[in-house]
């Protein structure tokens, strides 16, 4: 079913606005494209729903924790520990406790993790997130490789790492390279061919290696199939130097859930500056930082009663927050970039496209705004999978619930 301006608009009648929604088929769809691969670990981090992460486990998916938190969302989704990795750069005690108790595999990217874990824990399953020393990424905040990066044990360390690894009797299973997001192939076929090296120089022997996600960022079959060929023929490379078969795994995050998602957001003002025309929003950067955080561009498109035709405008798309970066139409520079929209009117629907990763999970109660609900349909129905945070539970964190009554008599 394909969600319409009709369906929007229902939704925002039942639950208000700003809410997001989600296509529970285009995260299917996205999940077949993938099969090639032997296994699918989902990196919960771009939208953790439980809702969601038990829908990518029905369909065969894994999935991949980096907090404490995250673990527990995992196992609160019905994944297995065996169907869990946890990966980060450090452990803390409780993390540490958790994945012992479970027996969760841990994914280490530093020397100082693996002694930590390994103090504890000999035997435990780990993975290796290496380095390679080059990365690659949309913005410079979305490069988890090279010499800016905190991320993964650096190349010229790995010997200590494995040195760490044999010391404390832990067990090496697999292999994790991601240098970023967003696909070049030429920075692919480099970071595949680090794998390989990596096995070689270091006499590395794995059952698994992990492409880690950066897949492209649409529906083309045929570049998602240049994208496995490129780590399918690095791992057969692998395979004949161990002499033995290697697993293949994926780790999309982004490439899952972006298309699925929209932030359904109700116009409340327009107004003209001589420079522009600003169309304020009740959506903030507290519910979609990506703009503001990364300068991303989300597809937006207007949803209304009237069905007359409108005159396009160029537009700047703003929210409430008392922020003057609280703009939804801004380069990566941080200046203002309007986009072109049917003219838009105070009581209209925007829908902000491409916000299903990264979006909710990275929301925040700035300005104490509650966080949004979520919507997720699927099929011809539809469910709330996240209600509207109430403010008072919000407040409740910090003091006593009966003390919110403020004494108004006058004195």
């Amino acid at each position: 079913m394909q969600i319409t301006d009709d369906l929007f608009t229902a939704i925002a009648h039942e639950h208000g606005t700003p809410v997001w929604v989600y296509d529970a088929q285009k995260i299917r769809a996205r999940i077949a494209l993938l099969q090639d691969f032997d296994l699918i670990r989902y990196a919960q981090k771009a939208n953790a729903n439980i809702h969601l992460l038990r829908l990518m486990r029905e369909a065969g998916v894994r999935v991949d924790a980096v907090s404490h938190g995250e673990l527990v969302r995992s196992l609160a989704a019905e994944f297995t520990p065996q169907e869990v990795v946890f990966t980060a750069d450090l452990i803390d005690d409780q993390t540490r406790a958790l994945v012992m108790h479970h027996g969760i595999a841990v994914n280490c990217g530093s020397v100082d993790m693996i002694d930590a874990l390994g103090a504890h824990a000999p035997g435990h399953a780990v993975w290796l997130r290496i380095n390679p020393g080059f990365g690659h990424g949309h913005s410079p905040k979305t490069n988890t490789g090279g010499v800016h990066s905190k991320h993964g044990v650096w190349i010229d360390d790995v010997p200590q790492a494995l040195a760490a690894i044999r010391r404390h009797g832990l067990r090496l299973v697999g292999l994790h390279m991601h240098i970023g997001s967003g696909t070049d192939y030429a920075h692919l076929a480099q970071v595949c061919d680090a794998m390989v090296a990596a096995i070689v120089r270091f006499g590395i022997d794995v059952d698994a290696i992990s492409a880690g996600g950066g897949l492209p960022d649409d529906d083309d079959a045929a570049q998602i199939g240049r994208y496995f060929a490129l780590w399918d023929a690095a791992r057969q490379r692998i395979a004949a130097r161990l002499g033995h078969a290697v697993t293949l795994e994926v780790e999309p995050g982004r490439f899952l859930v972006a298309s699925s998602g929209v932030l359904l957001t109700q116009v409340h003002v327009v107004k003209d500056t001589p420079a522009h025309r600003f169309v304020l929003v009740d959506a903030g950067f507290n519910d979609l930082v990506r703009p503001a955080f990364y300068g991303s561009r989300h597809p937006i498109s207007v949803v209304s009663a009237d069905t007359g035709q409108r005159a396009p405008r160029d537009v700047v798309v703003a929210g409430p927050l008392c922020e003057a970066g609280d703009v939804f139409t801004q380069s990566r520079e941080g200046v203002l970039a309007p986009c072109s929209l049917p003219d838009p009117r105070v009581g209209d629907l925007l829908v902000l496209h491409e916000a299903g990763a990264y979006g909710a999970s990275m929301s925040s109660t700035y300005n104490s705004r509650p966080l949004a609900p979520e919507v997720l349909v699927d099929g011809t129905g539809h469910q709330c999978i996240r209600h509207r945070q109430r403010i008072d539970a919000l407040i409740a964190l910090e003091i006593p619930v009966p003390t919110l009554h403020c004494n108004t008599a006058p004195r």
